[in-house]
């Protein structure tokens, strides 16, 4: 994960440095007004580019909360909800939140896993 997040800082950098660059080519004419012009329009591409990024990564760390959450409450249907997050988002995981087995998650003595603790056997490791 941490050469994606390189990857990702690595281009935001490229593009506010263009956006400085075409900026200062600008200047030599000596016109203010189209040096700021060519300087917010970077940092609009900039924007353009972050939001769908974050919203992304967002998403992405639902889909893994979701899988999680459900393997270590005993549901064999992890998948059909990490599908179902995919594409609803939020209110997918309004509706799986409110549809989970409730209850406290404790850790299984045997396999170290997290496990519901009224289950009467880990999802796991089978043990009690």
């Amino acid at each position: 994960m941490g050469k994606v997040k390189q990857l990702v800082l690595a281009s935001l950098s490229l593009l506010f440095a263009s956006s400085v660059v075409l900026a200062q080519r600008q200047s030599a004419s000596n016109d203010a007004e189209s040096c700021a012009a060519c300087g917010s329009c970077g940092v609009g591409l900039g924007v353009l580019i972050l939001v769908p990024l974050v919203f992304f990564a967002l998403n992405i760390a639902l889909l893994v909360w979701v899988a999680r959450d459900a393997k270590s409450r005993g549901m064999d249907s992890s998948v059909l909800w990490m599908v179902l997050v995919m594409f609803t988002s939020i209110v997918g995981l309004i509706i799986y939140i409110f549809s989970r087995p409730q209850g406290d998650l404790v850790q299984c003595s045997s396999c170290g896993n997290n496990r519901l603790q009224v289950s009467a056997k880990c999802p796991h490791c089978g043990n009690a």
